[in-house]
């Protein structure tokens, strides 16, 4: 941002006045290059072959809360480019997201919105609605289009507590940024359709934040066992999925040896039944 401090070293009049409460509007004012999605690639050039790709992401409600969970997997084509990658991120105290598709462009757009929100929240003495959390994310997608047509896909889920439905909710996102309520739960990434089965096999209105928790390993473990993009827990490195949980108390990602005593059981439970647990028929 050299050229903001040109001509004495004064900043510029957008930075004394008011101005909105959309950080990201001020800074398609000021820097409009600084945005996510504003790198100009050569026509038909963009070589996403090489490109890291973060997988597979599942989310599900249950009584009080919202539970959100990703695998660790980032793949490059066919190649395994990191297998330790963060794809959750807490945008505030009631609210976080994931994303799937090109890994550094989604964790730029999760960033930026986490300083959206934080400077919606100064800016105004009070924080967004989730509904206009959900709204001003598909702003910011639909910013990244030029990029998404050249094929740097960026796909990322919405989850959040709203504190005036007392409820868990779940929003989801197309390229050009429609926004979708989803109920009860859902999934994106490459396993996705494998996870979203699972899911549907396994979910319930009842369940307890501890079973959440469970089912959420468990739709990762069947995404990991037909999507060779998703990586499965990983016992020998220490590497189990992520998970987030929010409720009327706030945010709290789950400490990994926790993750890791529910990742033990499930793992120990398909070496007996490698199809995993089955839903009732009736």
């Amino acid at each position: 941002m050299s050229e903001v401090f040109e001509g004495g070293g004064r900043l510029p009049a957008a930075f004394m006045n008011p101005g909105t409460s959309s950080f990201t509007d001020f800074l398609s004012a000021v820097n409009p290059e600084l945005l996510p999605g504003q790198s100009e690639l050569p026509q038909n050039e963009g070589n996403t072959h090489l490109t890291p790709e973060g997988t597979t992401i599942v989310a599900l409600t249950f009584p009080g809360g919202v539970v959100l969970a990703g695998d660790r997997r980032a793949t490059s084509g066919n190649v395994i480019a990191n297998r330790d990658i963060d794809k959750l991120f807490r945008a505030d105290e009631f609210s976080a997201m994931a994303i799937a598709g090109a890994a550094g462009i989604g964790t730029e757009l999760a960033k930026l919105f986490q300083v959206e929100l934080e400077h919606y929240e100064k800016m105004e003495g009070r924080s967004l609605s989730l509904e206009g959390k959900a709204n001003k994310l598909a702003t910011m997608i639909r910013s990244n289009l030029s990029m998404a047509l050249q094929g740097f896909v960026v796909i990322p889920v919405l989850v959040g507590f709203d504190e005036e439905l007392q409820r868990g909710r779940i929003y989801s996102y197309d390229p050009v940024g429609g926004r979708y309520e989803e109920h009860r739960f859902h999934g994106i990434g490459s396993g996705a359709v494998y996870a979203r089965g699972s899911l549907k096999k396994l979910f319930t209105d009842d369940l307890s934040e501890s079973d959440a928790v469970t089912v959420a390993v468990q739709a990762l473990y069947d995404a990991a066992d037909d999507d060779s993009a998703t990586g499965g827990p990983d016992m020998h490195r220490k590497i189990y999925p992520l998970i987030d949980v929010i409720t009327e108390e706030g945010h709290r990602r789950l400490p990994t040896d926790e993750v890791a005593q529910v990742a033990q059981s499930v793992v120990e439970a398909r070496s007996e039944r490698p199809d995993g647990p089955t839903a009732p028929v009736r």
